[in-house]
């Protein structure tokens, strides 16, 4: 492959973008939609003072929020897409900055709702909404009843939401630096230069040769140490930002700040991270394991992804992974296949990579339009058949969500979309290793299974436990967040979770500065407790019968109309008891102790 051949934006096909037409036929039509937000809010505005005179008069303020946030919503969100497809095409930045701006005055305009919508005597709110008529915001005003201990008054709302913008600059500022400004150069592999990107480091990573790997981290992690004093500023801030927000409001810490939204105790947080640090032996043995397998004298940094097990030929078109995802969901019905495949193959998803479009994939839907599906699919590379199911598990909960709910309670957590999206996952590694066609596919597939459950699991608990032992420097210890005491802290982890088999490079630690979720506090987590609730799940759907499964797809149809922990229980897992992440512990044992007595 060339530099060639990663193609502009404009060169990709239709048929490999996602159709933002169901949003808008045009950015005219946008246009027009953000020109009429300003007169929504001023609707919004007209109720001001008014929210306690009666049932009727909150009924139609309600009504007339829910309004301009739909339209916010899409605006926002047509904009974003458009911006994430391309982060080089200055109309598309111009348009998420100018959506971003319309939010930040929208909000900030309407700072008055929440105090004055929470001074109504609890009593009488309580009774308001019993009536039939608030059956649509009965669960809204109920949540934000649970957010009344921190909700501060009219003018400092409104100072909190015009910092809102600004409090953006550092994510944006390292998103931009690290997916458009940085070039990686070229890898040399079998006597060819092939780019270098955020995609295709992954692929280098797995590559059997070992000074491909090293060449190919070496290079990678030479443009972030270029750069680390800038990232470092960066994050530094983007914690500073948290404590900020969180002291302003009262919370005792960010990280309650940050679960208390969605009522998710604190002691999830930390028993996840007590949890997987008490079974830290197995991980150890995966790695001395490793070392052995590929007969090294060291394990370095860059031999941690290549597979254990040899990998069989594969390449599977776009196509085909829609149909191995079928095939893998097929206990779900064929309401929830039909679905999903006709979406992946309809214009729910952009499917490969193009210059400047964001690395990675997820899965963004609002309540209009499709549950939309980034992928940077390559066909040679199977873990993104399972990005593809995962992604789908996501896009596939806000389908439920949106088909169940109203629009004001429609919206799921995080913590429960991580679940979906795992489960999926777990359904197409069982579909794979029961059709696969010889052994040294079982291997190769088990080795992967091992390797995505540990990616999932143990990394990113320990990036959970890194983004917590950074906050609690600064909030606990009145230590600032300078360029060496990141490194050291990560250091730390990378040492403690890779065990005594790891020789880890002078650069290692600059990976802590790499990873975009950090900008979104205390968002990786969810991850972890996601496989652990998704694992479980899997193994209840498909050993138990039709009750288990319609347990599952209340689960997917709940919405924002329950918090997680109370939705998962419906589904039938605990996350209030450390016993999901230490079936998960012990389920990564088992593929350990199976690939040894295998390799």
């Amino acid at each position: 492959m060339s530099k060639e051949k990663i193609p502009l934006r404009k060169d990709v096909p239709a048929s490999d973008k996602w159709d933002l037409t169901v949003l808008y036929e045009d950015n005219a039509e946008w246009e027009a939609d953000l020109k009429r937000i300003p007169h929504m809010t001023e609707n919004v505005l007209s109720y001001r003072g008014h929210l306690a005179d009666g049932p009727d008069e909150l009924l139609d303020a309600l009504k007339s929020l829910e309004a301009v946030d739909h339209v916010m919503e899409r605006v926002h969100h047509y904009a974003s897409l458009m911006h994430e497809a391309d982060q080089g095409d200055a109309k598309a930045q111009e348009m998420q900055k100018r959506a971003l701006m319309a939010y930040t005055q929208y909000v900030a305009a309407t700072s008055f709702w929440d105090p004055e919508l929470l001074a109504i005597p609890d009593e009488k709110i309580h009774k308001w909404i019993q009536a039939e008529d608030f059956d649509a915001y009965r669960v809204y005003i109920q949540k934000a009843l649970h957010i009344k201990p921190y909700i501060l008054s009219e003018k400092e709302e409104k100072i909190l939401a015009l910092q809102m913008e600004s409090g953006e600059t550092a994510s944006n500022a390292f998103s931009l630096l690290t997916n458009v400004d940085m070039e990686f150069g070229t890898v040399k592999v079998d006597g060819t230069d092939m780019p270098l990107t955020h995609s295709t480091y992954s692929d280098f990573m797995e590559n059997p040769d070992r000074t491909v790997r090293k060449e190919a981290y070496g290079k990678f992690y030479a443009q972030f140490a270029s750069h680390a004093n800038t990232i470092a500023a960066l994050y530094a801030g983007s914690v500073a930002d948290d404590i900020f927000r969180s002291r302003a409001r009262g919370y005792g810490s960010s990280l309650e700040a940050a679960l208390y939204k969605d009522k998710v105790p604190v002691t999830v947080y930390r028993n996840l991270i007590a949890t997987v640090n008490s079974n830290l032996d197995s991980l150890h043995k995966y790695y001395s394991l490793r070392k052995r397998v590929l007969k090294l004298d060291e394990l370095r940094h860059w031999d941690v992804y290549v597979p254990l097990a040899p990998k069989p030929a594969f390449k599977t078109s776009y196509e085909e992974a829609v149909e191995i995802v079928r095939g893998a969901m097929a206990p779900l019905g064929t309401e929830y296949t039909d679905r999903l495949c006709g979406g992946l193959m309809g214009g729910w998803c952009d499917r490969y990579e193009n210059k400047g479009k964001r690395s990675g994939a997820f899965s963004s839907g609002c309540y209009d339009g499709y549950p939309f599906i980034l992928l940077n699919y390559k066909d040679t590379s199977l873990r993104d058949v399972y990005t593809m199911a995962h992604e789908g598990g996501h896009s596939m909960h806000s389908w439920y969500s949106v088909n169940n709910n109203s629009f004001m309670c429609y919206n799921y957590t995080i913590f429960e979309a991580e679940t979906a999206s795992t489960f999926n996952e777990e359904l197409v590694f069982e579909y794979l290793l029961k059709n696969a066609k010889d052994e040294a596919m079982k291997k190769y597939l088990i080795a992967t299974r091992t390797s995505d459950i540990l990616a999932t699991l143990h990394r990113q608990t320990m990036f959970a436990e890194f983004e917590l032992a950074c906050h609690e420097a600064v909030e606990q210890e009145d230590r600032p967040l300078s360029t060496e005491t990141l490194r050291s802290i990560y250091r730390g982890l990378l040492e403690k979770y890779f065990g005594p088999e790891m020789v880890f490079e002078a650069e290692s630690d600059l990976e802590g500065l790499r990873i975009p979720h950090f900008y979104n506090a205390f968002y990786v987590y969810k991850y972890s407790t996601g496989i652990s609730a998704a694992l479980a799940l899997a193994k209840r759907v498909t050993e138990g019968g039709a009750a288990e499964r319609e347990d599952y797809f209340n689960f997917l149809k709940s919405g924002g109309s329950r918090y997680p922990i109370e939705s998962l229980r419906v589904a039938g897992v605990d996350m209030e008891s450390p016993a999901p992440v230490q079936a998960a512990c012990d389920t990564f044992k088992s593929l350990v102790d199976q690939l040894d007595a295998m390799l």
